[in-house]
């Protein structure tokens, strides 16, 4: 084990770099949220529609899930410092870019691919450097505490600050208040230490990077065409299902040659690990979504602006942050497992109160006990989720596990806004009825999270996957 993990590091030094990795995972899930609120601004500005920015926000979710893994095993040649100083430059530069896009195609190279590049490059460093530096599973559940929640404020609070920025400023401020709070992460990040000097000569599988990617951005790009040319959905679908299982099949073949894959196959044989991923996808699908289609209509259809909607969603961030702030406590006290299913429990009945609630009540209070409950339901099952995952394998592993359970997280996200915002944004002539289907499809999603958390098993599998 390299120096510095043999010795205990003075608390206070702990403290310091866990500032900047918490601080990227918020600014990462803003970024995922905040232009909810800018809906109507984007599109008029841009000459875009609904569909236009629903597909920037997909994009930049969907890039950063296809090279999350990819970004992930670079950190074992590059170094996890290095990754996340260069993931956060190439986000400040897209940021910048959007700020001044004049049109659409630029919005979505600075935003959906610079910045989900840039993500996917910095996100896996935070949590390979907690697991390292956070060795035992009390302080590493107090610092993943610290960096989910930070994430869920972040896609929380994103339609509040997003709006209130959109509405005092414009919406290129809110790109440029990305820009600034990069600049002050890569100052913080300057007392960040690599516990484990990077290996240049470890290989890189550039096409099992390439076949992963090009699977993925084919589903989720297929389910965004549902409302609109059904068999192009259907080709896209196919095509992204051959490229996966191209994929899966070349890591075997790669594996029984002896060669180092991308994504080891063996990651897999962990029963606790494979259930705690599904419900890190669906937390963050739920997430998403539901942020997606509940911002979309309140300023479609209820006409509400980007600081009216932001409101409305501090009910959710506020549930967020005070899990997030008891998360040390019902992990020492509570089983994961028991933590995850009441999460999902309680994110389930704030979508069945929305539901009601909303039908029946047309005032701008009926979204708020919904949401707060939402927001506590995955404020409390996010932190568990992520520890059970980076807890099940050893620390020569976490390169690879990291990269997997962001690209899991990550594609959850995607798919909530693209699955969820297809419902809707099809179905706007009947607004209502759109919106309690979109609603009525994520609540069948979370019952599948429910359904794999309560499988998780009560005495988590530490065991490391084998190679």
């Amino acid at each position: 084990m390299a120096d510095g993990l043999d010795s205990p590091r003075p608390s206070s030094t702990l403290r310091r770099m866990l500032v900047p990795l918490a601080l990227a995972q918020f600014i990462c899930s803003f970024a995922g949220s905040n232009m909810n609120v800018m809906i109507n601004d984007i599109s008029a500005d841009l000459g875009t529609t609904v569909q236009g920015v629903q597909t920037a926000i997909t994009v930049f979710l969907l890039v950063m899930a296809a090279f999350m893994i990819p970004g992930g095993k670079l950190t074992d040649r590059w170094g996890r410092k290095r990754c996340f100083v260069l993931g956060l430059v190439l986000y400040g530069i897209g940021a910048l870019i959007s700020a001044v896009s004049p049109n659409l195609g630029v919005l979505i190279i600075g935003n959906s691919i610079l910045e989900g590049v840039g993500t996917a490059l910095l996100i896996p460093p935070v949590y390979i450097l907690t697991t390292m530096l956070f060795s035992d599973l009390t302080s590493r559940a107090r610092a993943f505490g610290v960096i989910t929640g930070m994430g869920g404020i972040g896609a929380a609070a994103g339609p509040l600050i997003g709006g209130v920025i959109t509405t005092g400023i414009d919406w290129r401020a809110a790109f440029v208040f990305q820009a600034l709070i990069i600049g002050a992460i890569l100052v913080l990040s300057r007392g960040i230490v690599d516990p484990v000097p990077p290996d240049p000569a470890r290989p890189f599988d550039a096409v099992g990077a390439l076949l992963s990617a090009a699977g993925l951005v084919c589903l989720v790009m297929g389910i965004l065409q549902a409302d609109t040319d059904v068999v192009l959905m259907a080709i896209l679908v196919v095509v992204g299902a051959l490229f996966i299982m191209g994929f899966l099949l070349y890591v075997r073949a790669r594996e029984r040659a002896g060669k180092e894959p991308l994504l080891s196959l063996s990651l897999f044989r962990n029963r606790t690990s494979n259930l705690a991923l599904v419900t890190q996808n669906i937390q963050w699908l739920l997430l998403m979504g539901i942020a997606f289609v509940v911002s979309a209509f309140l300023q479609v259809v209820r006409g509400y602006n980007a600081i009216e909607t932001g409101v409305i969603f501090t009910a959710a961030t506020a549930g967020i942050l005070g899990a997030s702030l008891v998360a040390e406590r019902l992990t020492a006290k509570y089983p994961q497992r028991t933590l995850i299913t009441a999460g999902f429990v309680t994110t389930l009945a704030g979508v069945g109160v929305l539901l009601l609630l909303v039908r029946a009540w047309t005032s701008a209070w009926a979204f708020t006990p919904g949401l707060l409950l939402i927001g506590i339901g995955l404020g409390t099952m996010l932190t568990p989720s992520v520890n059970v995952v980076q807890s099940a394998f050893a620390e020569e592993r976490q390169g690879e596990i990291s990269g997997l359970s962001r690209c899991v997280s990550n594609l959850g996200s995607s798919l909530g806004t693209a699955v969820a915002g297809t419902v809707l944004v099809a179905g706007l002539t009947s607004p209502d009825r759109a919106y309690a289907l979109a609603m009525t499809v994520l609540a069948v999603l979370g019952l599948i999270g429910l359904v794999a958390a309560l499988l998780l098993p009560g005495t988590p599998d530490r065991t490391p996957a084998p190679r």
